[in-house]
């Protein structure tokens, strides 16, 4: 197959990302022969007010990775695999039994990876509703040396935020909640990071949750964030990506984009129901409290749903 890839934006794009690629989201983009720079991460680590718990990766380090140096490690290796680039935003599109027409191009399908809020599903009419509870994420950088060889998740009562070092000398800092909490919300990281220059733009993100009523929308398959989300909690965003696009190939190059839907429900499975659950369990504000200590009481238990999700 022969692609083009049709972007508005130069390369690299930034956007809201906790910028943590879990073991699993690494070896995928390895696998793609794809191998950005960044910080090695040993694993998890939830931080409570009075305690700290721990889960080291099983299967080798994760890495630590700034957004632009992800995706121009991504635009690269397209580019080396022959893909052709036209600058421009997609803002029609039509199809018949042949093939796809959009921006004056036609081709035999297309593969809509366009974000959280798709303007592709808007302009098909396919259903996308914003799930409870509305989590919003907001990210920025902090110029200080890592700490930590872990992703940190601090623990607050309206919401969470992971710090993730992505390079020697750079913390990035998201944080995920209703849309009120912010830094202040957790003393104990606000006091670490006091001093430390505020480095480029805050980006931010959200409502988190969208459930996407379909996936394939006769030549037009849906990939990625655009293809339904759950929430950055777990920090699959990547792998679950790679696999998706691997399974959109696969079923067009069959000649049957309706495999896709089914190997999507597939693939994302876990997440969803993992990802859920733990959204759900950390609403009630005695859960929030209890969730760090409880991590810590049970190391085995909390060790074995971060290897889980970090695959």
């Amino acid at each position: 197959m022969s692609v083009i890839v049709v972007e508005p934006r130069p390369s690299p794009v930034d956007k809201a990302c906790g910028e943590g690629l879990m073991p699993g989201g690494l070896a995928a983009l390895n696998g793609l022969g794809v191998d950005p720079q960044g910080v090695p991460l040993r694993g998890i680590a939830y931080v409570g007010r009075d305690c700290r718990a721990e889960a080291v990766f099983r299967t080798g380090p994760g890495r630590g990775v700034r957004r632009t140096a992800l995706h121009a490690g991504l635009v690269a290796r397209a580019r080396e695999a022959g893909t052709q680039w036209a600058a421009g935003r997609v803002t029609e599109v039509g199809q018949d039994g042949d093939g796809v027409f959009a921006n004056g191009i036609r081709a035999r399908w297309m593969v809509a990876a366009d974000g959280l809020h798709s303007p592709m599903r808007r302009r098909l009419g396919i259903t996308a509703v914003a799930g409870s509870p509305r989590r919003f994420g907001v990210r920025r950088h902090f110029g200080t040396p890592a700490w930590s060889e872990f992703v940190e998740v601090w623990w607050a009562a309206a919401g969470e935020a992971y710090v993730t070092p992505v390079s020697e000398d750079v913390v990035g800092v998201a944080i995920l909640g209703d849309g009120r909490v912010g830094l202040e919300s957790f003393p104990g990281l606000a006091s670490r990071l006091a001093g430390a220059p505020l480095l480029g733009p805050v980006r931010g993100a959200g409502p988190l949750r969208q459930v996407v009523s379909r996936r394939v929308c006769g030549r037009v398959l849906f990939v990625g964030d655009s293809a339904g989300y759950e929430d950055a909690l777990t920090g699959e965003g990547i792998s679950l990506a790679v696999r998706q696009a691997g399974a959109a190939v696969d079923a067009l190059a069959a000649g049957e984009p309706a495999r896709y839907e089914r190997a999507w429900r597939r693939i994302t499975r876990e997440y969803r129901l993992l990802t859920r659950a733990l959204v759900l369990a950390t609403v009630p504000a005695p859960m929030r409290r209890a969730i760090v200590p409880l991590s810590a009481r049970l190391p085995g238990l909390f060790g074995t749903i971060v290897n889980r999700l970090a695959r």
